[in-house]
């Protein structure tokens, strides 16, 4: 079928298959008709509204070692810092005062954070009146299930590529198939959930992309972050290419045509590779921003890829974003963003 017939079919009927996914994922001549398709989905099902959500990055600590994440466990070049519970539910307090409804609490697989330290503050901050979103990556069954009761709303885990060869070859000493199960029991004990993929690994393939994006579908995900791969000098793939935003935004875009009532968000990593990156998301698909509100030496230590955003935390810089936006055609929603599944 014509591409550009797969596009109207897939903004009416939110279907493709594989082969079809990877027709669009190739065809370079139709990207401003597949954005422009996503763009009229997400204000049809989710509307013009942006959801902020105030991310606190409170440890860099890790005990893996992805090869392209520079918090990996071999990364000698970095300062590793830990936040106490005191300083994360601070942050958390600081939130609120600058008017956010969510807060991500983001973090490595640090083993010092066990349930028994976490619990106790998630119900803290819960005590705030704010929906709480964790990114802390695989854990038993049994902590999500903790996590859930003291409050938890909703869980990120990006599962990075769905490639078993790929998958084992950047995740030393880690499954594919652990991942696969926590998503599953994370959907289970009911929390919004979210994956996602990075988008210009070394060896990655339209068609793995394809495939990446059926898994999104396959698995009923309530939000989908994905960003570009951009080399950390810090890494093992640090001589890899740099590659565009563009096979970013389509993977993007084709994510909102077949789960079209799902929160994306405009990632920090476009905006990183691209400027105005983050403004082209939200032209292609995107509704979710995650303004940073960790402090300065934390955010500068948390280097997953150089040139991670670094703006500064205040109630200034959500009204300037919010004059951004607002001027761009997207307000600011004054609720919690909730995925509200279309009937």
């Amino acid at each position: 079928m014509d591409s550009m017939a797969l596009i109207s079919r897939a903004e009416t009927a939110h279907e493709l298959t594989q082969s079809e996914l990877l027709q669009l994922l190739q065809d370079q001549h139709i990207n401003d008709a597949l954005f422009a398709a996503a763009d009229r989905v997400r204000q049809k099902y989710v509307g013009p509204e942006v959801h902020l959500r105030a991310l606190i990055e409170f440890t860099n600590i890790c005990c893996n070692n992805c090869l392209y994440c520079g918090l990996q466990s071999q990364n000698r070049a970095i300062t590793r810092y830990r936040m106490a519970p005191q300083e994360i539910f601070a942050l958390a307090q600081k939130a609120v005062q600058y008017g956010y409804k969510t807060v991500v609490l983001q973090g490595g697989e640090d083993p010092f954070f066990t349930a028994d330290i976490l619990v106790p503050l998630l119900r803290q901050i819960k005590g705030l009146g704010l929906a709480v979103t964790l990114s802390i990556g695989e854990r038993p069954r049994s902590d999500y299930q903790r996590f859930k009761e003291a409050g938890a709303d909703r869980y990120l885990l990006r599962i990075e590529t769905t490639d078993p060869a790929l998958y084992e070859k950047y995740h030393p000493g880690m499954s594919l198939a652990n991942r696969l199960r926590c998503l599953q029991d994370l959907k289970e004990l009911g929390y919004e959930t979210g994956t996602g993929v990075l988008v210009g690994l070394p060896e990655q393939t339209e068609l793995s992309l394809a495939r990446d994006i059926l898994f999104f579908k396959q698995l009923g995900a309530d939000m989908i972050g994905l960003g570009p791969f951009i080399p950390n000098p810090d890494t093992p793939l640090k001589d890899a290419p740099v590659p565009r935003l563009t096979p970013a935004l389509k993977v993007m875009a084709l994510a909102r045509l077949l789960l079209p009532d799902i929160n994306i968000p405009a990632t920090t990593s476009m905006e990183t590779l691209e400027a105005q990156g983050r403004f082209k998301a939200l032209q292609s698909g995107a509704n979710v921003i995650m303004p940073n509100i960790t402090g300065e030496e934390e955010r500068k230590n948390y280097a997953l890829y150089p040139g991670k955003n670094a703006s500064m935390p205040s109630a200034r810089a959500r009204r300037q974003l919010e004059a951004q936006l607002k001027a761009a055609g997207r307000p600011v929603s004054a609720g919690y963003g909730w995925h509200h599944k279309s009937r």
